[in-house]
């Protein structure tokens, strides 16, 4: 899977779609959005949704609008777009049953120790990305892409999304890209860095005022790939919109980060 990522002219890859399928329509909207504008750019696309949410600070949050509901719509977003689709599992049980409907299994961060669930994943023989902890260093990711690997995983990825910084804030250090480029292809993801966990009303903030920064940051020091969320009004989303990307401001960013991810290329032939 990890190949068909790889763009003929250099580009990143990029992972995109909302923090949790809220509904079919919203879905096929987005999708279709994002997949017209990654063509054109040559970006390749892989379309993400969660299709339940275990990781909630309040019992009151959103969790989903059921696991077979939400599974059926990415089956049916990747199968529409022809496009590869990703979602989260969280315990070992779900990995056979999410890897029938996608493409990608995502381990989440606070779960990327857990050796039951990424061997789990790693026999489904799907793609996996397994999100680098808040609470980790770079170098401690080695042993968790082992993991998959020494269960029979050969496609597996790495995802940057940000370090404690405090209690109620995240930095990303860009050194750590290349470190964990040693041992798989790195993504950033570019909004969950900028969320501002831990806040005291129970649902997590966000400074998506940063989301370029974030992104061109990550571009000009050789991530292979962006994981960016993304709504149609984050006002209103039902997970994590304080940090997500308004779906009409995608086309200018990708178009911009594209020309740079192209000027870089040219100078590192230089």
């Amino acid at each position: 899977m990890i190949d068909t990522l790889k763009s003929a002219n250099g580009q990143f890859f990029l992972i995109a779609g909302p923090c949790v399928i809220e509904g079919e329509e919203m879905a096929m909207r987005i999708a279709q959005h994002v997949t017209e504008i990654t063509r054109r750019l040559g970006i390749p696309y892989v379309f993400k949704g969660s299709y339940r949410k275990a990781n909630r600070s309040r019992l009151d949050s959103f969790t989903g609008i059921g696991d077979q509901k939400a599974l059926n719509i990415l089956k049916k977003v990747g199968t529409e777009f022809g496009i590869p689709v990703l979602t989260d599992i969280h315990t070992p049980d779900e990995a056979d049953m999410a890897a029938q409907f996608v493409d990608i299994l995502q381990i989440p961060a606070f779960l990327c120790r857990q050796t039951d669930l990424l061997v789990a994943a790693a026999k489904t023989g799907r793609m996996i990305n397994i999100k680098k902890g808040q609470f980790l260093s770079p170098q401690a990711m080695e042993h968790a892409v082992n993991k998959v690997r020494s269960a029979g995983g050969s496609d597996v990825t790495i995802t940057e999304r940000g370090s404690m910084f405090g209690y109620q804030d995240l930095v990303v250090d860009f050194r750590s890209i290349k470190v964990m480029q040693k041992y798989a292809p790195v993504i950033v993801d570019v909004t969950h860095s900028l969320q501002q966990p831990n806040q005291t009303a129970g649902v997590t903030g966000g400074k998506p005022e940063f989301i370029e920064t974030i992104a061109r940051a990550a571009i000009a020091v050789g991530a292979d790939g962006l994981f960016i969320e993304t709504h149609e009004n984050p006002l209103i989303a039902k997970s994590d919109g304080a940090n997500m990307l308004r779906l009409d401001l995608m086309e200018s960013l990708l178009t911009r980060l594209a020309e740079l991810k192209l000027t870089i290329n040219k100078i590192d032939k230089i």
